[in-house]
């Protein structure tokens, strides 16, 4: 890791020079003041996507969900629950592909849930169907720790 990373902030899409050593200890944002991780998925959209994609220096890990879908439902605590253990290592974001049909069809989402990780604005791998809390944590870490 390098000396300073550069962390999307979740509210107000400000780009933060963080020094790397400061990522564990719950760093707020230094335009709007407000937590850069609450351990929970952030929702993206076609206007935050990109952003969130390209200046985080972390790993972005992306759930492709649709609300009617009953496999996304189910999932989603577990991906919440997920959140809470991989954050602040890895940025944990949420695409409707209902509201975000542009995203879903950029990125060839073929079937929902569809976990997406990436890292320095490429897709590393990628993971359809659901998936426990634990399935998804260990998922992530492999796929990162052979990586690095």
């Amino acid at each position: 890791m390098s000396d300073s990373l550069h962390i999307v902030c979740p509210h107000c899409q400000a780009v933060n020079r963080l020094p790397a050593v400061r990522l564990n200890q719950a760093p707020n944002c230094g335009q709007c003041h407000r937590p850069l991780f609450e351990a929970h998925p952030l929702e993206l959209s076609q206007a935050t996507f990109q952003k969130h994609l390209t200046r985080n220096d972390i790993p972005l890990l992306v759930d492709f969900w649709a609300p009617w879908c009953g496999p996304c439902k189910v999932m989603a605590p577990q991906f919440n629950e997920a959140a809470r253990l991989l954050e602040p290592k890895v940025r944990i974001a949420k695409v409707n592909t209902e509201a975000e049909q542009m995203l879903g069809a950029e990125y060839g989402i073929r079937s929902i849930p569809t976990l997406a990780l990436f890292r320095g604005a490429r897709e590393i791998a990628r993971q359809a169907g659901a998936m426990g809390a634990q399935d998804i944590v260990r998922w992530v870490r492999s796929i990162l720790d052979e990586r690095s």
